[in-house]
């Protein structure tokens, strides 16, 4: 449900507008009852965008290093390339290789250690249909691809089997991991089973795929009935929020809230895991449909933020039954948050770390200088991180007010 909706603003005057105070007594009262947080004073401060070169800094440290996304791509090509070789067992198939999530909204985060991997999320499309092949069949199909890949690139571990995908482990520095989830295509059979439920397939049902799942009843036999995805979907609804950008580059302020976003979460749970499951700590496509939803193409990555964090609870819904809805944007009949009926903990850790990350910007962009900001933001962003920003938030500063002379600016150059 949009924020919008739950908004009851006064009756205007005849002929008259709704005055500003008029408005931002409405939202106070919905971030009330909502959230339980009081609309004081520093909510009107925290809109100020005098941390914003700080902020923009800390998202470009969080981002995945030139390397790093080099090493990534030219990973997912390799494989690609091994299972359309002549000798591939796949090649007639037509797969296609792409990535999925973080890589592909361009919002990848760097791990909170160095001892921790990058998760390259990848999906190995062959182009079958669901009355020619088992999920157990395609699984097996991909799987011994990527086993031989992985011995003939010398990657020192084999392949591990989950639930859904194959996962590479790459060693020797490279720093990051490759899950690989086969498909197939699936656009007219979802188009059919949404249209059975009274749902309207999305402009980007097109794209649907339906994956594996090894824990169906049905895993060993040819069957309709399969799970299903549509990434690329996902991606292209994604994009239309903020405008098309290249894949690789964070460039808008909406990718680097979610940088964001993603660190506090990951700091906060890990100080936190012992009050919850391990499984409770909020997914990703959460975090980013919410976002999404209550990103407004603010130009200004400190009131996006913002904005960002005190609206992204409107677009939840939840029925009296106790239900609580998140449909996903390109598949209305999947609900993102339908596990937390079954698991009241998660709904309880996401909500607990969206109050905590509110309380933890407003305190520390009220403050009144970049270093006691800074400061304030290590405990909850990490002091590594932080410190690197604010180094090259001064620098960036101290550039731009004191740009050198042409000619001195040539000589160093040279």
């Amino acid at each position: 449900m949009a924020r919008e909706r739950t908004v009851k603003l006064p009756p205007r005057k005849r002929g008259g507008k709704l005055t500003v105070r008029q408005v931002e007594r409405a939202v106070k009262k919905v971030i009330r009852e909502r959230f339980g947080w009081e609309a004081s004073e520093s909510y009107q401060r925290i809109y100020s965008t005098q941390s914003t070169p700080l902020l923009t800094a800390i998202a470009e440290t969080l981002d995945i290093s030139e390397t790093h996304y080099e090493s990534a791509v030219e990973c997912y090509k390799g494989i690609h390339a091994w299972l359309e070789r002549d000798e591939s067992s796949v090649a007639r198939y037509n797969p296609e290789i792409y990535p999925q999530g973080s890589f592909a909204l361009g919002t990848v985060t760097k791990p909170l250690s160095d001892a921790e991997a990058y998760d390259i999320d990848l999906v190995c499309e062959l182009k079958l249909q669901k009355t020619e092949i088992s999920q157990k069949q395609l699984n097996k199909l991909v799987g011994q691809e990527i086993r031989s890949y992985a011995r003939t690139t010398n990657i020192n571990s084999q392949p591990e089997k989950s639930r859904h995908h194959w996962t590479l482990n790459y060693v020797d520095g490279a720093q990051f991991h490759v899950d690989i989830l086969p498909a197939i295509p699936d656009a007219e059979s979802f188009k059919e089973f949404a249209a059975s439920k009274g749902s309207a397939p999305s402009d980007w049902s097109d794209s649907a795929i339906a994956i594996t799942d090894n824990t169906l009843p049905n895993y060993c036999r040819i069957d309709a009935d399969w799970p299903c995805s549509n990434p690329k979907g996902y991606a292209e609804w994604f994009r239309s929020r903020i405008g098309n950008v290249p894949e690789c580059k964070v460039k808008t302020p909406f990718q680097r809230v979610i940088q964001i976003l993603k660190r506090h979460r990951d700091i906060w749970f890990d100080k936190n895991q012992s009050a919850y499951e391990k499984k409770a700590k909020p997914i990703s496509i959460i975090i980013t449909t919410l976002a999404a939803r209550a990103y407004n193409n603010e130009a200004n990555l400190q009131q996006a933020l913002m904005k960002i964090v005190t609206g992204m609870q409107g677009y939840i819904a939840a029925y009296k039954t106790g239900v609580v809805v998140l449909p996903n944007p390109v598949n209305s009949l999947e609900n993102l948050a339908d596990e937390w009926q079954e698991y009241p903990i998660r709904r309880g850790c996401f909500e607990d770390w969206l109050k905590q990350i509110y309380s933890d910007l407003t305190q520390a962009l009220a403050l009144s200088d970049i270093q006691s900001v800074a400061e304030s933001l290590k405990l909850c962003l990490g002091e590594r991180v932080i410190s690197e920003a604010l180094r090259n938030a001064l620098a960036s500063t101290r550039a731009s007010e004191n740009p050198m002379p042409g000619n001195l600016s040539h000589e160093i150059n040279r």
